[in-house]
């Protein structure tokens, strides 16, 4: 009888050993014995700590204590919320929130002073805090694949912004804020709803990347020929029947590009007016001497 019911005991004791859900690593290695501390990785630049694909819903109360860190990464969980607390690891150089399910940032973001790369793509964020734009040391700054469809005018202060992904978005205009962001060198709008350039567009003057394919626009402006530092303009898949004569301008285009890495000219899938589509076949020195001779007869 008591060998029995040992047995039957060993069995339960399996049972539940399998039922047993697997617990996130640093519950483990806090189960282990382990600081919490122990997690953070000591590179050359960076303390860092890394929870990717963890399969967290919250973030563990115990990481708003680790105010050394100064690069986390929380990409690809089931976040829906970053907690205030956020503001307390006011050390944090880089930010990587990509892939959750987050729907809003915390205000307390602005405080985070020194942070340097933000992203926070493939979520759910409609809007994006004004705070944000207090953590002006911010150089890059990811938003795409989100529901945004405008940003805060505070954004004019980001004034140490270089790149900036709004790709995958419901941006029916560039915002207006960011035609005072004159650091800019990257700028992706691809994948939104613009149906047109602004002129302001001119006063990015450091751009050299610009990329809004997958829209609806129709021409592009005569001020953006003026921007001399561009090397990758890609206008692919929008409406576009003309092309300003001033394009040759553009003298760091080095070709008409196919290849979406390819710097260069991208014009390919608009309904271009005659004769252009046989002049664009013909490579970007035969489409700027075009536009150029079409310049000088008008």
């Amino acid at each position: 009888m008591g060998a029995e019911h040992s047995k039957n005991e060993e069995q339960r004791s399996m049972v539940f050993l399998r039922k047993r859900p697997k617990l996130p690593a640093w519950e483990d290695a806090l189960l282990a014995g382990r600081e919490p501390k122990s997690l953070l990785k000591r590179g050359l630049r960076y303390v860092s700590l890394s929870l990717i694909m963890k399969g967290m819903t919250s973030t563990p109360d115990f990481l708003w204590g680790l105010h050394e860190v100064q690069k986390l990464n929380l990409s690809h969980n089931q976040l829906v919320v970053i907690p205030p607390s956020l503001g307390k690891l006011d050390r944090l150089v880089v930010l990587n929130l990509g892939g959750n399910c987050l729907k809003c940032l915390p205000k307390e973001i602005g405080l985070l002073r020194n942070l340097k790369v933000l992203f926070v793509n493939m979520n759910c964020l409609k809007e994006v805090p004004a705070e944000l734009s207090l953590c002006r040391k911010l150089e890059v700054l990811s938003l795409s694949h989100n529901c945004i469809s405008q940003l805060p005018l505070s954004f004019t202060d980001l004034t140490s912004l270089r790149k900036l992904n709004l790709s995958n978005n419901r941006f029916v205009q560039i915002p207006l804020c960011i035609f005072a962001l004159r650091s800019l060198d990257f700028l992706h709008l691809g994948s939104n709803k613009l149906e047109n350039i602004a002129e302001s567009i001119q006063y990015l003057v450091n751009l050299q990347i610009f990329i809004v394919e997958n829209n609806n626009i129709r021409s592009l402006p005569r001020s953006l020929c003026h921007i001399s530092t561009l090397e990758l303009l890609n206008v692919d898949y929008n409406a576009i029947q003309t092309l300003p004569d001033e394009l040759y301008l553009l003298r760091r285009l080095r070709r008409i590009a196919w290849n979406p890495m390819d710097k260069g000219l991208h014009i390919a899938h608009n309904p271009l007016s005659r004769p252009l589509p046989e002049v664009v076949e013909g490579g970007l020195d035969v489409l700027f001497n075009y536009l150029r001779d079409k310049k000088e007869h008008n």
